[in-house]
């Protein structure tokens, strides 16, 4: 019988692309979302859909009764600038909430889960592209309560006191990107936003110098790697960077957006504005672990996939 997998945060942007692979490669999947985000439309018509929130231990116990042999836990709240805004929201959704599915999986007895962690972990880093023992030093709740919930994951795989086997697994991701992505949602994904602004008409806001880098990461890549885990034992119990190790400033995004849509700074308004708390100054993905114990590596330069998701955004925005 086919692997039953729960994705939480399923019809999510990421989740979503995740549950896609899932089914192509054979797997039976469950999605298991509260829609706050994720769009039920985008959530693949073979999968089992089950409106609820991590926080519903009553909601959570009736999927796990199901028969979960494998969780994809990426359900979270996902905003740095929201977590400053309402941080009990943030530790609720996103640590307690993480915690919630551990008792699941303990009580239920599920022996796999892979966890959806960030690379805000690691604040703005001594050294990049950073590495997965790099120093953990968040400088956001948010990366806080990631950090958090990650701890919670990974101590609790080493737990003598269980009957099972636990293993699992968690992925720092990047700035990750591509179809699906909310192109209204003001709070994050800059790319997705630099986007909404232009095909809305609107003026593109930069934080602070814009010289602050990021590492962009196709949403494609981004599932594989998820996927390709699942029955690799070699990444039980590790924390893997899942990214491309190619920092682009935020400037350069900001120019390469307005290129494609056939502007320049000197045809479109680009705003500056201070820092917003929790901003990281550099970000970039060492994936050395990543190419050694899962085979993997980015397949999708950005400059290709930045026009793919372009393509997207304006077909998406027409039929608005």
């Amino acid at each position: 019988m086919n692997k039953h997998i729960l994705v939480t945060g399923g019809a999510g942007f990421i989740g979503s692309h995740v549950t896609d692979l899932l089914i192509q490669r054979g797997y039976r999947v469950t999605v298991f979302d509260n829609e706050s985000t994720g769009r039920r439309a985008d959530v693949n018509p073979n999968a089992t859909f089950v409106h609820g929130d991590v926080r519903d231990e009553t909601a959570l116990e009736a999927v796990f009764k199901t028969g979960i042999d494998a969780v994809i836990h990426i359900a979270g709240q996902a905003s740095i600038r929201l977590s400053f805004m309402h941080p009990e929201a943030d530790l609720n959704v996103n640590t307690l909430g993480t915690i919630n599915i551990l008792k699941q999986c303990i009580a239920h007895k599920v022996g796999r889960l892979l966890f959806a962690s960030s690379m805000t972990i690691y604040g703005t880093p001594q050294i990049a592209p950073t590495p997965e023992t790099a120093y953990p030093a968040p400088v956001s709740y948010y990366g806080v309560t990631k950090y958090a919930a990650e701890r919670y994951a990974h101590i609790t795989a080493t737990r003598k006191d269980l009957d099972f086997d636990f293993h699992v697994t968690s992925f720092r991701m990047f700035n990750v990107y591509g179809e699906r992505q909310s192109l209204t949602n003001a709070y994050q994904g800059v790319f997705a936003i630099f986007m909404g602004n232009v095909l809305r008409g609107e003026p593109i806001n930069i934080h602070s110098d814009g010289e602050q880098s990021r590492d962009f990461v196709h949403v494609s890549d981004v599932a594989r790697a998820w996927v390709d885990a699942i029955d690799n034992p070699q990444t039980y119990g590790e924390v893997i960077n899942i990214g491309t190790g190619r920092p682009i400033s935020v400037n350069r995004l900001c120019d390469m957006v307005l290129e494609a849509f056939g502007y320049s700074r000197e045809t479109y308004i680009v705003n500056h504005h201070p820092a917003q708390p929790g901003d990281i100054r550099v970000s970039s993905a060492d994936i050395t672990k990543a190419r050694t114990l899962l085979g993997w590596q980015p397949t999708i330069a950005f400059e290709d996939g930045m026009k793919e998701t372009i393509n997207w955004a304006k077909k998406v925005m027409q039929k608005a």
